[in-house]
């Protein structure tokens, strides 16, 4: 895989199985034969596990692809963004996604759907690309400074609990019920956290359920953020009572938690976040252990993302919420 043998019109395909899919060798099977109908030239990489992804992605980066397309979701996303963000040929890949995940987020925010497959595939071929931000949380490590990306969302509290519980099983039915499980955990057993951060000079020092930072609408949470106006939405939440849980739950089906009395939305291009108790953390789909304190902030326009041909999405102009 030398360097200068690449292709640079060659797609560097990163696959990641569909965890708890009843067929996932069928739908492999299928969007192969779509990429061979459409006579698209790639080098497929099998992820081994999701340790291996951020490895693979880094190594394709680094060796000249410069087309690097992730079949997967929102976690497999996050894995590969980290891997082009460590090779010093980032700003030169285009990245492709054709959903594949239980989650899949940020692919939607784009109008892709894990539904069709070869509307994904066909829009990686059309290559119309779009720069768009990256969030960077920082914080120090045992070998200095340490800096992990994300596309969606950092969450830190009940939600983020959600989606460990979730994790736990391999399997769709079991991942489903671990979900209502998780959702169960949210209505009937509820926990608030001791949380400090600041943000546009201002220190926050409450009890908070959860805390979410979104580049991208991060599941409902942070549903005005545009993941290339330069800015990051912080979603701060309080303990509520049983019914008000519910209707806080309602609120983030419709996209409407700004509208929820108990929420505090914030804009900004960096927060710095000093305590979160003892409040799981998750980031795109994964569980994330950094230590505190950490500074998130936002790169804009870091990496060119292929996008479809029409968008039904508007910007955002710079300002504070």
């Amino acid at each position: 895989m030398a360097k200068n043998k690449i292709d640079r019109h060659r797609w560097g395909l990163i696959y990641c199985p569909r965890l708890g899919s009843l067929s996932p060798r069928k739908r492999w099977r299928e969007i192969r034969e779509y990429l061979k109908e459409k006579h698209v030239e790639y080098d497929c990489i099998q992820s081994e596990d999701y340790s291996s992804l951020e490895r693979q992605a880094k190594m394709l980066a680094d060796n000249g692809y410069e087309t690097i397309v992730v079949v997967g979701g929102d976690g497999a996303l996050q894995d590969v963004i980290n891997g082009i963000m460590a090779s010093e040929n980032y700003s030169k890949v285009s990245l492709g996604i054709i959903p594949n995940g239980i989650a899949n987020d940020y692919a939607s925010y784009w109008r892709l759907s894990v539904k069709d497959y070869k509307a994904a595939v066909d829009c990686i071929i059309t290559h119309r690309v779009r720069k768009v931000d990256v969030g960077c949380c920082s914080f120090a490590g045992e070998n200095g400074e340490q800096k992990r990306f994300f596309l969606n969302v950092l969450n830190i509290g009940l939600t983020a609990r959600v989606v460990e519980i979730a994790n736990q099983k391999r399997f769709l039915f079991a991942k489903l019920g671990s979900i209502v499980r998780g959702l169960f955990q949210l209505l009937f057993f509820r926990q608030s956290y001791k949380m400090r951060f600041k943000l546009n000079n201002q220190l926050v020092d409450k009890n908070f359920m959860m805390l979410c930072v979104g580049n991208s609408r991060g599941y409902g949470m942070t549903p005005s953020a545009v993941p290339y106006n330069g800015w990051l939405d912080v979603s701060a939440i309080k303990m509520s009572k049983f019914f008000g849980m519910i209707e806080g739950l309602i609120m983030v089906y419709r996209r409407k938690i700004m509208n929820y009395e108990l929420m505090e939305p914030f804009r900004t291009t960096e927060i710095n976040i000093e305590d979160v108790g003892e409040a799981h953390v998750g980031i795109d789909g994964r569980m994330f252990y950094p230590s505190f304190p950490m500074k998130v902030t936002i790169i804009p326009e870091a990496i060119n993302l292929i996008i479809p041909t029409k968008i039904m999405q508007t910007g955002k102009k710079r300002g504070a919420v």
